[in-house]
């Protein structure tokens, strides 16, 4: 919601360049704002000073001891990275943030953040045993038990770690104390009421929370609990959101792990996305709202009887009008993926610059009043005409609640003012908590003297004076904040001059509106699942990660003159990495396509510095393979000479390293003008793409074969482009000719287009509506294009197609495609391989496979294209024993498996004609 132009970014590598870092900025008056993943809703981490990015470099799991039940870790080790560290032990980190793939250790200390299993786990201050420290005045302190005496000793040290031991024990009085707000649920303020029952004087829980105001957190110890074997969840259906809060009480009665709500607003968004698509498959009708209650433990038949349990109760109190239950963790799957991701969901509602803003999003109140403090707040929403998404964590009163506003009107910057200074006195009757567990940041801040009381609130300004004398530690947070409404994004974003573009962004503001979809939420950062962000995933820098592209170019497209800002050499350094992969078109759920926007941006460079060779040949690929394939075998020659490489790389800048594809004579053109022409059946149009036809004729033969063998016509659709190619280079003009060429020759009729190379033939169905998003030819081509999946699944379904070879014993790892996963999902090939008999199929979750087309040929891009594979493709691979069958739908996939592992992968296609044909692999 908010933004502020730092001074500065440093990216500490250990505790002594943060030292450095803070001494330095000291020397000059410059604040230092501290930061983990940066995903802070109320603007804690931005600050007109110098953002030290902690999340880089200091990423260590220092120790993790399993009979204490306590890690040692640095602020840049993401939470799941913890856990996966504490999982052989049978431990986990008990705060489970919906972030957990991203929100960094230090970002929680710093928020004191908590999660849907608070109710039984608690609060990140709960779970904090000590902290090393470096103080504003850059000295160092770990902060921990302390004795009496020890106590004594450090306060008559002559230094600012003395005088925080001095001064801190003379505020803690009992007026100060009995000041605080009576819920527990709290992330706001400074923590004096739990260092006043604290015998041992530990500093550590007291500054969490504190937000980078009082320290900087280079280590912590925190404690682990055990990590539960078994959870099963009970979904109840509701007709509306009050009905499905009024039913928390008899889920809080079975003693459940945590109790979470999620409101129409969201699962309708849910159901847009492929990401989340499992989750409308299993519910029941048509719900208004869904309650999601969960139990965990080690005694399975407990579990199941506090369910059997719970399912009484609600039938009991005619709560719901069903009650789904997830047992195992398959059932799971596609309710946990949506449940965390609420708030992204939430976001992708956003149209133009009106928003969800995280204004009035973290009160929290006794469970107990929640229904009735949840109507009264719609009545606030309703008096000032504000709508708003509903989700969160009804087990301790705290619901999500982000009213649509529009910060560029005046008039609605009034009205989200006027409901905060509401919702505040709403909450303060109920003696609830204005911030729950996102914290004060710039969004609460300045209403914490009202909070807290005149008296609290000048004990907390002390607090800050003792440890801070010249505020530089994130100033303008907690205490002595500016007013909610100063810094908004938004309303600082100049109006976007105008650019004539090649591509139809269908968003309101055009190309920059596509970029400003971006809320920031640090989704992009995650490293252990999915596939956004590849290059994020290899080198851990902000500007890698879809989100830093996207601010990059939102401030780009923001400059007078748009088109020569475009050509800008920074920007071009920082899209450099950009895969093209796609995956955040459907991973982020705001859907901020970066692939589109690279290909845009690269255009926009070309016709003010023309086309480089090395674009021209790569955009030119269909031509350079067809002519490879009329000269084969001679063409094949210069991959395997050493100079001729050499040369290769210092003319185009093509890798030496990288294996070139082998070029074939007999290409798949070749062969069906060869083959007797197949007589009835309903056709379908097989395209033949750049490299099944060229460079892996077999696979484009297996396709033939088995479309064949079902009773179809096979139309192989050979002359031209789809223009992928040239769409990843930026050579629009030849893009657009080449879709409408393509069109054309496909248009008017009804038959199903398929090809084998994803990336080619779902061409068709994006990029082209890009370029010619008028063109009735595309409309009609593009909703023809199917999955050769899919029909094959249709044959054997009607007995068309038989498999004929059983697999049994037999592993197949496969490996989907980027641009698969991202348009229309990999659902259909891995039901495709699971009907070949006796296999056991496995999908990786190994990202992108790091090559990406000419990504992974291009010199500079060799070494990332090789760690992005590194990171987890290839020692998933590794680890498979050599039985075992790897398959992948990508030519590029295909390739990089085969030169970072020395394994082969076969296309699916080539595994079912194999079954059909009775010939093992």
């Amino acid at each position: 919601m908010y933004t502020i132009r730092p001074l500065g970014v440093a990216f500490p590598q250990h505790a002594g360049d943060v030292a450095a870092a803070i001494s330095v900025a000291g020397s000059y008056g410059v604040p230092v704002v501290p930061r983990g993943a940066g995903t802070s809703l109320a603007g804690q981490t931005i600050g007109r000073g110098l953002v030290l990015d902690l999340s880089r470099h200091m990423r260590d799991i220092v120790e993790i001891d399993p009979e204490r039940r306590v890690a040692r870790v640095q602020p840049g080790v993401v939470q799941d990275q913890l856990n996966r560290a504490a999982a052989p032990h049978g431990l986990m980190f008990g705060p489970d943030t919906s972030t957990s793939n991203r929100a960094t250790i230090g970002g929680m200390l710093g928020n004191n953040s908590a999660g849907s299993g608070s109710v039984r786990y608690g609060m990140t201050i709960d779970h904090v045993r000590e902290l090393d420290v470096v103080l504003a005045d850059a000295s160092t302190a770990r902060f921990a038990p302390v004795d009496a005496g020890e106590r004594r000793r450090r306060a008559e040290a002559k230094t600012l770690e003395g005088e925080i031991y001095r001064r801190l024990p003379e505020l803690l009085t009992d007026e100060i104390v009995a000041g605080f707000p009576p819920y527990w649920r709290r992330a706001c303020g400074y923590r004096l009421d739990r260092l006043a029952g604290d015998p041992s004087f530990n500093l550590a829980p007291f500054v969490v929370g504190s937000e980078g105001t009082l320290v900087t957190v280079t280590e912590a110890l925190v404690g682990l609990v055990p990590k539960p074997a078994r959870t099963v969840i009970a979904v109840g259906h509701f007709t509306s959101t009050l009905g499905a809060i009024e039913a928390t009480g008899d889920a809080l009665s079975c003693d459940p792990a945590a109790v979470e709500m999620m409101d129409r607003t969201i699962l309708d968004l849910s159901r847009q996305k492929i990401e989340y698509a499992d989750l409308g498959q299993i519910l029941e009708g048509d719900p208004e709202a869904l309650l999601f209650v969960s139990f965990s433990g080690d005694d399975e038949d407990e579990l199941i009887g506090r369910l059997d349990r719970l399912t009484a109760l609600w039938t009991k109190h005619k709560h719901g009008y069903h009650t789904l239950r997830a047992e195992t963790p398959q059932q799971q799957a596609g309710l946990l993926k949506v449940r965390k991701s609420s708030l992204g969901l939430l976001m992708a509602a956003s149209t133009g610059t009106l928003r969800p803003l995280a204004f009035v999003e973290d009160t929290a109140v006794d469970p107990k009043h929640l229904a009735e403090y949840t109507r009264r707040f719609q009545q606030v929403l309703d008096r000032h005409g504000l709508r708003a998404g509903f989700y969160g964590h009804c087990s301790v009163g705290c619901l999500h609640i982000r009213p649509f506003v529009d910060v560029r009107r005046p008039e609605h910057v009034r009205a989200m003012r006027e409901v905060a200074v509401e919702i505040k006195d709403l909450v303060r009757e109920y003696g609830g908590v204005n911030s729950s567990e996102h914290g004060d940041g710039l969004a609460r801040s300045e209403f914490n003297r009202e909070i807290f009381g005149d008296t609290l609130y000048e004990a907390m300004r002390t607090v800050k004076e003792i440890f801070d004398p010249d505020n530089r530690m994130n100033p303008g947070k907690i205490v002595d904040a500016p007013t909610m409404t100063a810094n908004l994004r938004d309303a600082l974003l100049p109006p976007a001059p105008p650019l004539r573009t090649h591509l139809d962004f269908e968003v309101v503001g055009g190309m920059r509106g596509a970029a400003d979809r971006c809320m920031n939420i640090g989704l992009c950062r995650k490293d252990s699942a999915g596939v956004m962000c590849p290059s994020y995933m290899a080198t851990y820098q902000e500007e890698h990660a879809t989100r830093g592209r996207a601010n990059a170019l939102v401030k780009a497209l923001s400059e007078p003159d748009p088109a020569a800002a475009l050509d800008d050499e920074r920007l071009h350094e920082i899209l450099d990495l950009c895969l093209m992969c796609k995956a955040c078109k459907s991973e982020c759920p705001l859907g901020v396509d970066l692939a589109a926007l690279k290909a845009e941006t690269l255009a926009q460079r070309h016709e003010r510095r023309g086309v480089p060779l090395r674009s021209r040949v790569f955009g030119g690929i269909r031509r350079l393979n067809r002519l490879g394939s009329a000269t084969a075998p001679l063409s094949n020659l210069p991959g395997r000479i050493r100079p001729v490489r050499r040369l290769l790389e210092r003319g185009l800048g093509i890798a030496a390293e990288r294996p070139l594809p082998v070029f074939h004579r007999a290409n798949l053109v070749r062969w069906f003008r060869g083959r007797p022409a197949a007589a009835g059946g309903d056709e379908v149009v097989l395209l033949a793409d750049s490299f099944t036809t060229y460079t892996e004729p077999r696979i484009g033969r297996a396709a033939v074969e088995l479309l064949t063998a079902a009773g179809r016509r096979v139309r192989l659709e050979s002359d031209g482009c789809c223009g992928r190619a040239s769409y990843s280079k930026g050579l629009l003009d030849d893009a657009r000719r080449q879709a409408g060429e393509l069109a054309r020759r496909l248009a008017g009729s009804s038959s199903p287009i398929v090809g084998c190379e994803p990336s080619c033939v779902l061409t068709l169905r994006d990029e082209h509506r890009r370029l010619l998003p008028d063109d009735p030819h595309v409309r009609e081509v593009s909703g023809r294009v199917r999955q050769i999946e899919e029909l094959l699944l249709e044959d054997l379904d009607a007995g068309r197609l038989t498999l004929n070879l059983s697999f049994t014993g037999r592993r197949i790892v496969y490996h989907g495609h980027c641009h698969q996963k991202a348009e229309v999902g990999t659902a259909a090939t891995v039901a495709l391989l699971r009907r070949i008999p006796g296999a056991e199929v496995v999908e990786l979750d190994a990202g992108c496979c790091g090559m990406a087309g000419s990504f992974g040929f291009e010199s500079e891009h060799y070494e990332v294209s090789m760690a992005i594979g590194e990171s987890r493709l290839f020692p998933a691979v590794r680890q498979e024993p050599p039985g075992t069958i790897l398959a992948a739908t990508g030519v590029s996939c295909r390739q990089q498996i085969r030169h970072g592992t020395d394994r082969v992968a076969w296309h699916p296609l080539e595994l079912i004609q194999k079954a059909v044909v009775d010939v093992a692999p």
